[in-house]
């Protein structure tokens, strides 16, 4: 290897430089990493179940308005218009009433005399209750209904009611307007959110679980925003005014009235506290149920080639079940709130209009005013009701707006720099200084590390599955924060370079291949937006995407589904290395980027990538060796540890783990069996004993 190309792995401790050993300790089981639970692929898990607090939920969920004070106040204003209007019609019809009331009496009554001199003639007549019935009234005796007057009442109590009605209208648009604004800014603080989160949040996250939380939650907020605010807000107001006119008219009903209030929020109360752990109960199982149907059916062809519906039917069940319970408990619970409110409303409805007939009986109170005072109470109790009846549908809309208010808590990336550096030239080279790492805290997995790589070079990682060679590369895209030293690019720490910077400068190519719902020059200009079609079609070629594409009924226009079930897993890996060779990195980084394509069309990619590589640094993570000969630095990494690096020949001849893995997969590897190997029966018997070689499985 000459000195323009070599590349380095030492570790740097009195500014000497020797050959490297990755100091390390074993890798830490899968789903059990850290903080987070998982590294690059590990296992995940069902978030910690958090208390609901109601009251901070809600208030932030309200705060949340802020935004649209403007037309809050607006919202506010007219609802106080509207029930305002709605408040006094009561006491207009009222009004109607005695007019209709003192119309029938009046007529009744002796013409041509006063209604002192009726009054004085019935209690003369012993007749007390009646006269001060009639004393109370405006009449004039031997005279029917004023229709002149009624008909005036009723005109004012009409455009009472329209008006009301115009500006409840306004009322819901506005809100419409605001609540729909307010979930629109919800969503995208969502999705910036997402992007700012570490990736150890997606590692421990059930992907089902977390689309609950963005769709399935944040729409329930909507609805329950929707419904709720404007009933709220109407009934608080109702009740206020209300309220007032009730002891306007009559201290004593209103007294009445009020009575039952302590007993509503009591049963209330105590009826919201049970359902409220119910309805959180119930998002959480909702998330866990959708975290296992995409599970289920992402690999839906697995669960079938081994034969696991049974299985995978009865975790639906069970999961199922639990959602079942849990809603049910809620629904039923938060159901009893309204037939309880509508027990107690009837109650305060006889009592008002039993002490009410008695105040008319005796003069106390007119009957209009009854009348009034009764769809008062009617009134009065309706809100209460109503917004019981919303408890449900409430409490529900703030457990779902706590889940997602535990998504936008939750702790964010290290935020780039504040003065972001650039390289000045992008080369590709790429240091490792004293480089440690570790998932957990108390469990070191790469300690001082330090490599150089050279533009134009490429380093292969490879080892067995879990030896931690993804682990290097996430470090390098900054998927993973280090816990000391610092990997430079071009001569500038990652750290300090924004990372949309950092990444447009990398191409990357995963073993588990990832297209889109769109056509295949979409996907293939997914690595460069403003690419023309002969820049694409240039990267086809390159690639050998061209000569299936042609195949295809539209060419580059073939519309592909998301999961890529139209072309084989071959062509979906042959797209996205197209996809990274349009983008023209000056590092690339490939993860097993061959490992679905057949022999025939791995040695035309290996072609293409060795031009692509020309001047960029490459780091290859490979499984199947023949992909990786002309590497110029082999690293070979066993639990975590870089246990050789070299080239191909160089690692062959050590006769170390890379020639047992070499080995393995093209001569067999030999290995001691400590006992017996039964062969098939016959006259030979055993085929192997204790100490004899046998070739072990690649």
């Amino acid at each position: 290897m000459t000195d323009e190309k070599r590349t380095e792995v030492s570790t740097s401790t009195n500014g000497s430089s020797a050959p490297a050993t990755l100091t390390t300790t074993r890798r830490p089981p899968r789903g059990a990493r850290g903080q987070f639970g998982g590294g690059p692929m590990g296992g995940v898990g069902m978030p910690g179940e958090k208390a609901m607090n109601f009251g901070p939920s809600a208030r932030r969920l309200v705060g949340r308005l802020g935004a649209e004070w403007a037309r809050v106040i607006a919202v506010v204003l007219l609802a106080v218009g509207g029930v305002g209007f709605a408040v006094v019609g009561p006491k207009v019809l009222g009004r109607a009433t005695d007019l209709i009331f003192a119309g029938i009496v009046g007529k009744n009554l002796p013409a041509g005399t006063t209604k002192a001199q009726v009054v004085q003639q019935l209690r003369a007549a012993g007749k007390d209750n009646f006269a001060d019935l009639v004393a109370r009234m405006d009449l004039v005796p031997g005279h029917g209904i004023d229709f002149h007057a009624l008909g005036m009442v009723l005109l004012g109590a009409l455009a009472l009611y329209v008006g009301a009605a115009v500006l409840t209208w306004l009322q819901g648009f506005l809100l419409n307007r605001v609540v729909q604004n307010t979930v629109y800014q919800l969503r995208s603080d969502v999705e910036d959110k997402l992007n700012r989160l570490p990736l150890q949040f997606f590692d421990r996250q059930p992907r089902g679980e977390l689309l609950s939380r963005v769709t399935n939650d944040i729409d329930n907020v909507s609805q329950s925003l929707q419904q709720t605010m404007s009933q709220l807000l109407t009934s608080l107001l109702t009740v206020l005014g209300v309220l007032v006119m009730m002891f306007v008219i009559s201290p004593l009903l209103a007294v009445i009235a009020l009575v039952t209030i302590p007993l509503t929020v009591l049963v209330t109360g105590q009826i919201a506290k049970r359902s409220q752990r119910q309805f959180v109960e119930q998002w959480r199982q909702t998330g866990s149920l959708n975290a296992h149907i995409e599970e289920a059916f992402t690999g839906h062809q697995l669960v079938k080639v081994f034969g696991r519906q049974r299985e995978a039917e009865a975790e639906f069940s069970e999961r199922n079940e639990r959602l079942f319970k849990a809603s049910f408990g809620a629904q039923f619970i938060s159901g009893i709130i309204m037939p309880s409110m509508m027990f107690i409303g009837n109650l305060n409805y006889v009592l008002v209009a039993v002490v009410g007939g008695l105040r008319v009986a005796t003069g106390g109170m007119s009957l209009g005013d009854v009348q009034a005072f009764i769809q008062y109470s009617r009134q009065f109790t309706q809100p209460l009701t109503q917004v019981a009846s919303m408890a449900n549908l409430l409490q529900s809309g703030v457990a779902s707006a706590e889940r997602v208010f535990e998504l936008l808590d939750a702790d964010e990336q290290i935020p780039d720099a504040a003065s972001p550096v650039t390289p000045e030239t992008k080369r590709g080279r790429v240091e490792f200084e004293h480089v440690s790492f570790r998932y957990q805290r108390d469990e070191p997995l790469i300690e001082d590390l330090s490599l150089v790589a050279e533009p134009g070079h490429t380093i292969a990682i490879v080892g067995p599955t879990g030896a931690g060679k993804t682990t290097l590369v996430n470090l390098i895209m900054r998927f993973y924060e280090l816990n000391a030293g610092r990997i430079m690019l071009d001569g500038v720490d990652i750290t300090e370079m924004r990372r949309a910077d950092l990444r447009s400068q990398i191409g990357m190519v995963l073993q588990d291949t990832w297209l889109f719902g769109g056509t295949i020059r979409d996907n293939i200009a997914y690595g460069k937006l403003d690419a023309t079609d002969d820049e694409i079609r240039a990267a086809a070629e390159a690639t050998y995407v061209d000569r299936f594409v042609h195949s295809l009924p539209d060419g580059y226009h073939t519309v592909i589904d998301e999961e890529g079930s139209n072309v084989s897993a071959g062509e979906k890996q042959l797209l996205t290395i197209a996809r990274a060779f349009l983008a023209d990195p000056s590092l690339l980084i490939l993860d097993e980027a061959t490992s679905s394509v057949d022999t025939r069309t791995e040695l035309l990619v290996q072609h293409a990538m060795a031009a692509l590589r020309t001047d960029r640094t490459s780091f290859v993570i490979a499984h199947r060796l023949s992909t990786i000969r002309d590497a110029d630095l082999i690293l070979v990494m066993e639990s975590g540890r870089i246990v050789e690096s070299g080239t191909h020949d160089e690692l062959l001849a050590a006769e170390g783990a890379y020639h047992r893995l070499y080995m393995a997969q093209f001569r067999g590897a030999v290995v001691d069996v400590d006992e017996e190997i039964p062969g098939p029966p016959g006259p030979a018997g055993p085929q192997a004993r204790q100490g004899t070689p046998v070739p072990a499985r690649s």
